[in-house]
């Protein structure tokens, strides 16, 4: 299988036609569908349906244009660090992250990086903590922001001076609304919205001393925008971290903290005996520098 295929397929999965594929990968349209059909003999798998104006991807199909897109990613992220001049820092940082203000930290030291050295790109990556430690683990990432509740073992990382509270987001004219706190006899029987991660929901049985199955849990989210929309249509309460969802005066949405207080430290973290680039190594540097002021 080779790369300059998968890239052809990549892009007919993109433009979900082969005329219009060809056109952006400037081959014709014969030469295109011959290196795809050779793809699906070698796999031995159909990969596309094909319809008279669109082609759309079978779940095989979905799978290999994962599996491609993380080669592909991983090949350009390579090749970017080998043809990087050694006298000058330029090039890619990949960072993943979850959603969270202490993304500022990084924020701060990109923007003295960039002051120091133009040349520097970076690509950021918004998912939950499986998401982003998926990432790292392949090789993908060279720095994911973690909030708290993931394991660490397998990484070395920094703890940055921070942290997040977690609470439900509710209706400000919800009963609870009233109350400056939630306290664990309050949410058995209420509608939630929780995150899908298991880190986070064996945390909170641990804090309610109940098992996370006897939670009345309506769904679950990565991310908390769309979770906050669902709670403003009435549909229930959502387990958050606080300073992420809009509770400001103009929106019908508040956050109330839960009491006893659960808290969740923050940690930018990278692979174990991870070779960076110069960019990625400049820009540690410069986090642990800001870090130890």
């Amino acid at each position: 299988m080779e790369l300059r295929v998968l890239r052809y397929f990549l892009a007919v999965a993109r433009e979900q036609n082969i005329t219009a594929a060809a056109e952006t990968l400037h081959v014709t349209q014969p030469t295109l569908s011959k290196q795809l059909m050779e793809l699906e003999k070698e796999l031995g798998r159909t990969l596309f349906i094909r319809g008279n104006r669109k082609i759309m991807l079978t779940e095989d199909g979905m799978f290999l244009r994962k599996r491609a897109q993380e080669i592909t990613e991983l090949v350009d992220k390579t090749e970017a660090a080998f043809t990087a001049d050694s006298e000058t820092i330029v090039g890619e940082i990949f960072i993943g992250s979850g959603e969270t203000e202490a993304i500022r930290y990084i924020a701060k030291s990109l923007s003295r990086l960039q002051a120091l050295h133009p040349g520097v790109t970076f690509n950021l990556y918004s998912g939950n903590g499986e998401d982003v430690s998926e990432r790292l683990d392949k090789g993908l990432l060279d720095f994911g922001l973690f909030v708290g509740m993931t394991d660490l073992k397998k990484y070395d990382y920094l703890t940055l001076p921070y942290y997040h509270r977690w609470g439900l987001i509710m209706r400000k004219d919800d009963s609870l609304a009233k109350e400056e706190s939630i306290t664990p006899d309050m949410l058995p029987g209420l509608p939630l919205l929780c995150s899908r991660q298991a880190l986070i929901q064996n945390e909170l049985s641990g804090w309610l001393g109940i098992a996370f199955e006897e939670l009345n849990i309506i769904g679950t989210y990565n991310l908390i925008y769309n979770a906050a929309v669902m709670v403003e249509e009435g549909l229930g309460y959502a387990v958050c971290i606080d300073k992420l969802a809009n509770t400001s005066e103009e929106s019908p949405l508040c956050f109330r903290p839960f009491e006893p207080a659960m808290k969740v430290d923050m940690f930018i973290a990278w692979k174990k005996y991870q070779i960076f680039s110069a960019a990625a190594k400049k820009l540690l540097e410069i986090l642990q520098d800001e870090l130890e002021d």
